[in-house]
């Protein structure tokens, strides 16, 4: 049965941080929301945003290879190269027109715009505060976001989840000591 939700338990992050996290952990299983086509049309929804392309084989396997990239680079495994191939592959193209100015992202192949949207996005967080760029610091989560606290110190992608486990796991250990 397809899903009809966004079942990830983040969502909401910069365009580029909201791609990676369409791979989450629950339950100690992964789950992949790009499995398919379906998966795609629910995060390109998500998005709010009215410039994605269609969901399609082309556009899921564009931003599936892009999420890799990414995912790469913020690992340390990953090379500039792979993440300015992508962005080689659209521009961002200003115009007037009677309204003011404008400026939208054009690629050679549909089907590129939403990766190079997110990979574009992430380069506007780097210019914006890099150190703000985060995964959540629980061991067994792969979420990541961009910390919009007032002093930027947010570890967790949710409180309510990886921040509770985490504090209750030294609460079991405080007393297990005692």
């Amino acid at each position: 049965m397809p899903i009809t939700q966004d079942p990830r338990p983040l969502v909401g992050e910069p365009l580029s941080l909201d791609l990676l996290n369409t791979v989450w952990i629950d339950g100690g299983r992964r789950h992949d929301l790009l499995d398919d086509v379906d998966g795609l049309r629910i995060w390109l929804a998500g998005t709010g945003r009215r410039d994605l392309p269609e969901a399609s084989e082309a556009a899921r396997q564009s931003l599936v290879g892009a999420r890799e990239v990414l995912r790469g680079w913020l690992t340390g495994q990953g090379s500039a190269d792979a993440l300015n191939a992508i962005l080689a592959r659209g521009r961002l193209v200003r115009r007037l027109d009677v309204d003011g100015p404008t400026m939208t992202a054009e690629t050679a192949e549909p089907a590129d715009l939403a990766a190079w949207l997110a990979l574009n996005d992430y380069l506007g967080l780097l210019e914006r505060d890099p150190s703000r760029i985060r995964r959540c610091a629980h061991p067994d989560c792969v979420l990541h976001f961009y910390d919009i606290s007032p002093k930027g110190n947010r570890r967790w992608c949710s409180m309510a989840g990886c921040g509770n486990r985490a504090k209750a796991a030294r609460h079991y250990a405080r007393t297990k000591e005692q």
